[in-house]
């Protein structure tokens, strides 16, 4: 139980290493870049926005990381499904979430790298 939890661990604190994983083995099982891409985006963002929320919560002294990650996606679902609604006249749920999801793991890529470059440098400066 210990290994698995560890490895959790790891996976959460460095994201990246996720996707990578699943990027080269699903090319390298089906030969498809856009498909292991698409995967690997999907896998890897529950763990960017994990460590995301914990950087937030380090570098702000805080522990509304993962709430206004989780209230940024809900406001992002209500705008998406209001355009849906308005251009189509119905909601396609499936769209929906998976239009939520990829701009998660872009927004929490780009957050993920600022806020580490931010705990970094304030670690080097007070050190």
């Amino acid at each position: 139980m210990s290994l698995l939890s560890d490895t959790l661990t790891i996976l959460a604190i460095v994201p990246i290493i996720p996707f990578l994983l699943v990027y080269f083995i699903h090319l390298y099982l089906k030969k498809d870049k856009k498909a292991a891409l698409l995967l690997a985006m999907d896998v890897s963002t529950l763990f960017f926005i994990l460590a995301a929320a914990a950087l937030f919560n380090i570098v702000f002294k805080s522990g509304f990381g993962l709430y206004l990650i989780v209230l940024i996606l809900l406001i992002a679902a209500g705008l998406i499904g209001g355009a849906q609604n308005r251009l189509k006249g119905k909601v396609d749920i499936k769209r929906l979430l998976r239009a939520v999801w990829r701009l998660a793991f872009a927004g929490t890529g780009v957050a993920y790298v600022l806020l580490f470059l931010i705990s970094f440098i304030t670690y080097i400066w007070t050190a």
